[in-house]
């Protein structure tokens, strides 16, 4: 990990503890926000940010391109860690959700899609998806990764305007699903263990 990324992570565990403090007025504030358009520009956001649109678009993003294949293998297994990892700190933390806390308010439809056994507020599994891909589009496609970048960001604004999640929870989501992404690209590059399953299969 180099000087810069120590520094990203200092700052995010700063920003984590403050967040902590305040994440009942942050999520408040930030509902105060709303209004059509917005609500409009979020929801969209917040449909093209599920499991199954990141996945294929990701996918069918590095099989474009011959040379950037054998990184699909890796992006899969990261995006399943961020799953796994999610789901299970949910259920371990049990954190419950700014709308279900009555905090603020949230939309029904938006109530309507949670499943009752995953509607649990830490970490934000959106954050930590959309976030566990930049390590490896960063490497790969330096140039499209500022711009996932800002989807990710707006993926993770986009929680905490619903009030589905607290500030914390997208910033621990974002950072682990970056962690992954990050771990997963250093083991491959210095091991190319799915470059050689690769290259075996296709």
């Amino acid at each position: 990990m180099n000087k810069k990324e120590v520094i990203f992570f200092g700052v995010i565990f700063v920003l984590v503890l403050i967040s902590f403090y305040f994440d009942s007025e942050i999520v408040k504030e930030i509902s105060l926000m709303r209004n059509n358009v917005f609500n409009d520009f979020f929801l969209g956001i917040t449909f093209a940010s599920s499991e199954i649109i990141i996945f294929f678009i990701l996918t069918i993003l590095f099989f474009w391109r011959e040379n950037k294949r054998k990184w699909v293998l890796p992006l899969w297994v990261t995006m399943g860690f961020s799953v796994v990892v999610s789901y299970v700190l949910k259920i371990l933390i049990n954190r419950q959700r700014p709308y279900v806390l009555e905090i603020v308010e949230t939309l029904p439809s938006l109530i309507s899609s949670s499943h009752l056994i995953w509607n649990f507020s830490f970490p934000s599994f959106q954050a930590m998806l959309a976030f566990c891909a930049v390590p490896i589009l960063a490497k790969e496609f330096p140039k499209f990764k500022y711009i996932w970048i800002v989807f990710a960001g707006l993926v993770a604004f986009s929680r905490v305007y619903f009030g589905l999640h607290f500030m914390s929870d997208v910033l621990v989501g974002g950072a682990i699903g970056y962690l992954i992404g990050f771990i997963v690209v250093k083991t491959e590059m210095r091991n190319k263990f799915f470059e050689r399953i690769y290259k075996r299969v296709f």
